[in-house]
Formats: structure tokens, sequence, C-alpha cells
């Protein structure tokens, strides 16, 4: 290859680093309680611990991505948030690095100029930029995930199967996507391609989701996550989610079909492939399209096929939808987004100090009560814990006993007050954010049995309470 032309694609691996870099540091303070709990897991591994979430308790399924934590151990030699800091450190990386593939992407896929605005997708998303330093799996999976789609366009089709299966090794709803991604044809090869050749890359794309599978299966007992259990699939909700993911994360850039090549209605099949899976698999909680993440790489990429090869005024316009979406959400939620790790350490700090004393406590929020307290911990929501996770209900719903809290010798109560809502007396009379906290505080001889230690001052109102012999 000729220096100029190396230079000029080592140009636009830069581009496309920079432009993830402007939202990836913008909300760089992002997170989510689930990262802590995945940090937690590598806490213990690296203390010697074993795969569990508490010390002394059981090795439990309770990180969605089995390989996570393993990996995150490596740096968790200082405890649960220098995990957390080490993660995102790790997934911001992950994905400047496959924003640069990307960048080099675009720059050798020919056709019009134009094809260089789809990078706009990347510079204005709110998802792309928060879930890459988020501290969870996510910025992994979405730097192979761009690997994935850059190597479909570079013609290293081998290499573009293998990346889109280790994204659905780490999230199970992302297989569909990876197999459309790896049966799509090739880079200028037309939808016939040999039967042996789209089987060997399909082969590719399945084989670490079925690997996965399988050592859960041998060292679980069942094959899905644990998560699948304690978080039951919502088909409506999951409707409404993947609906408003495709409408503000960037996706509407690529509705255009005729005149395109065979390779970028694949990546756009694949897309809708992926909106379509997680659709069924229920949403997701978390802000900010997390599961829809991994392929939004994909859609940059048949963004700038679209442009390049259609650059005229609906091109354009498809693209201007697409990025006043994204800059919505990057402009109303982002401000928040950013907040979000700043005031989860502020809880931490706050509270630490009661909840170090307490031997068992019981929460739902685990992440950064873990974080906060070496103590054992009964997850309430069942992510961590396949009893909990058993029982009737959605993960904020569990129907929990006051058998299940005296059988696990819980000395310590973590509660969330509703929003805008006050502590009262009795504090069984407060207003609470979830369900299984309200059936917690209404089940019979609370109020006697448990009081008040404190209450965190900031904007998210936790109450801890002690058991009154064991009260401070």
């Amino acid at each position: 290859m000729a220096r100029p032309a190396v230079r000029a694609i080592a140009w636009a691996g830069l581009l496309g680093a920079l432009c993830a870099a402007v939202p990836a540091i913008l909300l760089y303070d992002f997170t989510v309680d689930d990262a802590l709990i995945g940090a937690r897991y590598a806490a213990n591994l690296a203390s010697g611990a074993g795969y569990r979430f508490n010390v002394t308790g059981p090795v439990t399924d309770g990180v969605t991505p089995l390989g996570w934590a393993p990996l995150l151990s490596l740096w968790a030699d200082g405890g649960v948030l220098a995990a957390l800091g080490a993660a995102k450190k790790l997934g911001m990386a992950c994905w400047l690095a496959g924003a640069a593939l990307l960048g080099m992407a675009v720059g050798t896929m020919g056709g019009s100029r134009a094809r260089w605005a789809a990078l706009a997708l990347v510079v204005c998303s709110a998802p792309l930029g928060a879930w890459s330093a988020a501290g969870m799996e996510t910025g992994l999976a979405l730097g192979l995930g761009a690997a994935a789609v850059a190597a479909r366009c570079l013609r290293c089709e081998k290499a573009a199967a293998a990346c889109a299966g280790l994204v659905a090794g780490l999230r199970p709803e992302a297989l569909p996507w990876a197999l459309a991604l790896a049966a799509a044809p090739a880079r200028g090869q037309g939808w016939r391609e040999a039967a042996r050749v789209r089987a060997a890359r399909l082969l590719l794309a399945a084989a670490p989701f079925v690997a996965v599978a399988a050592i859960r299966a041998a060292v679980f007992g069942r094959p899905a996550p644990l998560a699948v259990l304690a978080k039951p699939s919502d088909l409506t909700h999951g409707a409404y989610y993947a609906l408003a993911c495709l409408l503000l994360a960037g996706p509407p850039a690529l509705f255009a079909w005729r005149g395109l090549p065979p390779w970028v209605r694949g990546l756009q099949a694949a897309v809708l492939v992926h909106f379509v899976a997680i659709a069924l698999a229920g949403g997701d909680w978390m802000p900010l399209s997390r599961l829809a993440v991994p392929a939004l790489p994909a859609a940059v990429v048949a963004a700038g096929g679209i442009l390049a090869a259609r650059s005229g005024v609906p091109g354009w316009g498809r693209l201007a939808v697409a990025l006043a979406a994204e800059i919505f959400v990057l402009v109303r939620i982002g401000p928040a987004a950013a907040a979000v790790g700043t005031k989860r350490l502020a809880v931490i700090e706050e509270l630490g100090p009661a909840l170090r004393q307490a031997r068992v406590v019981a929460a739902l929020d685990i992440g950064w009560v873990g974080a906060a307290t070496g103590a054992e911990i009964v997850d309430l929501a069942g992510v961590t814990d396949p009893g909990v996770a058993a029982l009737p209900g959605g993960h904020t719903s569990k129907a929990v006993s006051e058998v299940l809290l005296a059988s696990r010798h819980t000395d310590a109560l973590v509660l969330l007050l509703d929003r805008g809502a006050e502590l009262r007396q009795p504090w069984t009379q407060s207003r609470f954010a979830r369900q299984v906290e309200r059936r917690v505080a209404a089940l019979p001889a609370m109020e006697s049995e448990y009081a008040v230690a404190t209450v965190a001052a900031g904007p998210l109102p936790y109450v801890v309470l002690r058991r009154r012999a064991e009260s401070p």
C-alpha cells in the first residue's frame, strides 16, 4: 500500500477516535449500580475469595457476561471502587479503538465524500459515550461490535464474524445480530455467496455464545444467565423500549433501501434484527439505550454506505433526523447522566459508616451497598441470589417474606424513598420507591424490629435501618 494511502487511513482512524472521545469524556462520570456488582465479583476474585458476590456466600451467576469479572479482577486488588475505575478506563479504551476502526472503514469504502458525515452519529451519541465508560462490559462489547462491522467493510470476513460472536458471548441478546451480520453478504459480494463460506462465518459467530451457555450449564445448572430468572421478560415493555431506542439512538439514518450495495443492506438488516431481539428480550430498565448500543456501530457504517452511494437530499434528510434525535438525548439526558457517578460515590461515603457496622444487609440496589461494606448482602432483586431470583415478581417486585429475612439473619435494611417523599413516623408509613421495598416495609412487626439508623441527605434518599436490639 502506498504511503499516502496509509497516511489517509491513519488520519481516518484518528478522526473516528476523536469523534468517539467527545461524548465519552463529557459523560465519563456516568455509571449504574450494576457496574458495582461486577466490580465486587472481581474484587473477591482478586482477593482469593472466588467467583462470588458475598465472601462467605455461595458461587453464583450474578454477572451476565461470564468472563467480565475475571478480566476485571486483574485490576481489582484495590477493592470494589478500584475495579470500577479500571472497568471505566478499559471500556472507554475499547470503544476508542473500535471507533478508530470505524473511521478507517468509512475512509476506505469509497464513493461520495458525504460518507464522512456518518461519523456525526458518533460524536453526538450520548448512549455510545456514556456506556463506553459506564464500568460495565458494554464498552468492551461496543468496541468488539465496532471491530466486527469495520472488518466487514475492510473485507476481513472471518474477523468480522469472530468479533460479532464475542459480542454475543458477552451479551446473549446480541446473538441474532451476530448471526445476521455473519450471514449478510461480504463487501463486493451478492446475496448468493457459497453456502460453505457463509456456514463457516455463522459457526464463528455462534461459537462464543454456545461455549458460554455450556459453561453456565456445567457450573450453575442452567445455560441462561441468572438475570433471565431474576428479570422475567416483558414483551410490551420490550416493544416500547426497542421503539424508543430505534427512534432516538441513530437508526433513522438507515431508512433507505434502493440502490444500495448488498453489504450495506446486510448491515441494515443486522441492526433491525437486533432491535427485534431486544424487544423480545423484554427491554431494559437502564437509561440511554444500553441494550441497543452494541449494534450502533453497524448503524454508523451503514449510514456511511448510504451517504457514499446516495448523498442527495433524502440521504442528508435522514441523517438530520437521526442527529436531531441524538442531540435531543444528549442535551436532555446527558447532564443528569454525567452526574450519576458523583451521586453514587457520595451515597457510599455518607452511608458507608452505618453499613460497615452491620453483618447482613438486605437491599435492592446492591452495587453501591456492596462497595460500601464487606458485610454479607441479601439481594432483594435476585440478580446475584438464585433463591430470591426464583421468587414471583420482577427484579423490583420480588415477593420477599419475613421468613426469608429472618433465615438470612438480616440485621440491616437499605430502602429507597420515593422521589419527593419524606421519612415519616413510624418509618413503615413512608412512601418507598419500588414495590419490593414497599413489601418489606409492610411486613408484620417491621416497625418494632427495625429502627432508622440514618438517611442520606443528598438526591438519593436511601434509608438505613438496623435491628433494634443492635441499633447504635
